[in-house]
């Protein structure tokens, strides 16, 4: 098992889980997030004030998955939050990380039959 957490653009996040939902990947978890990176912010009026801002928003998706769905899940992720042919800064990241155990909280699954 693998958790994949991707920090995506905020614009891609309904496109993204419909396509998740395609490949059986059902069940993540989404987050609001801001970073700061390549980027390094922008300029934005409030009020006719206009103001730097240095952390950009981002959504952070996490979602386990088993092993023999972690390559589908992540040429899914990536090419989904990509923009244009060869995407650009600001497009996000994926982290994959190993999962030790799963615990279904609400039943009795341990393992891969909890994801």
């Amino acid at each position: 098992m693998k958790l994949i957490i991707a920090l995506i653009q905020p614009t891609k996040l309904d496109s993204l889980r419909d396509a998740l939902k395609e490949i059986s990947v059902e069940r993540f978890t989404v987050t609001d997030a801001e970073g700061y990176g390549r980027q390094r912010g922008h300029s934005a009026t409030f009020r006719g004030v206009e103001y730097q801002t240095t952390l950009l928003r981002k959504i952070s998706i996490e979602l386990i998955v088993n092993d023999d769905f972690v390559e589908k899940a992540l040429a899914t992720i990536e090419s989904v939050a990509r923009t244009g042919q060869e995407g650009c800064i600001g497009d996000g990241k994926i982290f994959v990380l190993p999962v030790e155990q799963t615990i279904q909280i609400g039943g009795a699954a341990r393992g891969p039959a909890a994801v």
